[in-house]
């Protein structure tokens, strides 16, 4: 059972029709970046729970949760008709395991994401504690149109102050002017990701960590499997680390 805080909403903000940002303040326990928790609405009687990733960096003093709005959805639709002010529970403790804590070192760290998972990366990001750790950080983030390419702002900051990171923006469903197009398994498949990295080839000296569609994760695991690297479990190090969205 879920040790349940109160939380007030102090800020919302849409990004497109149907992805939406909120900002709670709870007093829950402190996580580390790349965890998630609990928000949960009474609905009807009952109070419906979904698991959310931070985005915040742990050191910041409000919540941030990156959200789709689902046609119909059980808590994303009463989530995405919430006001400032208004009320919401927040899981008091966080959960997940899917942290660089449980990455070994490597020369390049792969972020690689879809949709609404670029969320736990985004709060590794506003760590810093990557930075000290890996020579070159790549995010990928995959989406199908390109406005649904969000927090892009920070992104393209983060480049710019720090060398060492590159943003990479993939959208499926549309050419974009010097972005890009494809899925991230054709991508790396084709050599294409590497390439626009700076890369001839996948460097051994890698560290991958996937979240997004569970689809992505599966054959992109498969697809680095393929290629020698093996997941990284505690008892065994390798260089796989997966986190199914949904």
């Amino acid at each position: 059972m879920a040790n349940w805080v109160n939380g007030k909403v102090v800020e919302k903000l849409w990004w497109t029709p149907s992805l939406f940002s909120i900002k709670v303040a709870a007093d829950m326990d402190p996580f580390t970046a790349g965890q998630f928790t609990k928000l949960a609405l009474p609905v009807e009687d009952k109070k419906i729970s979904r698991a959310y990733s931070f985005v915040n960096a742990p050191q910041d003093p409000l919540l941030e949760f990156f959200l789709i709005e689902v046609p119909n959805g059980q808590l994303s639709s009463p989530l995405a008709s919430l006001d400032i002010g208004d009320d919401i529970l927040v899981a008091g403790k966080p959960s997940g395991f899917f942290t660089l804590d449980e990455v070994p070192d490597a020369s390049v760290l792969w972020m690689l994401s879809t949709g609404t998972a670029i969320g736990p990366f985004l709060s590794m990001i506003g760590d810093g504690k990557l930075w000290k750790r890996f020579d070159k950080v790549v995010l990928v983030n995959g989406v199908r149109h390109a406005q649904d390419l969000c927090y892009q702002d920070m992104l393209l900051d983060t480049e710019k102050i720090f060398k060492q990171f590159k943003y990479v923006p993939l959208v499926s469903r549309e050419p974009v002017e010097n972005m890009l197009s494809g899925r991230v398994t054709s991508l790396l498949e084709s050599g294409e990701l590497c390439r626009h990295c700076g890369f001839d080839q996948l460097p051994e000296d890698s560290q991958f960590m996937l979240c997004g569609n569970p689809e992505m994760v599966k054959d992109t695991a498969a697809l680095l499997q393929g290629l020698g690297f093996t997941r990284n479990r505690r008892a065994q190090p390798g260089h796989i680390t997966v986190e199914q969205y949904w």
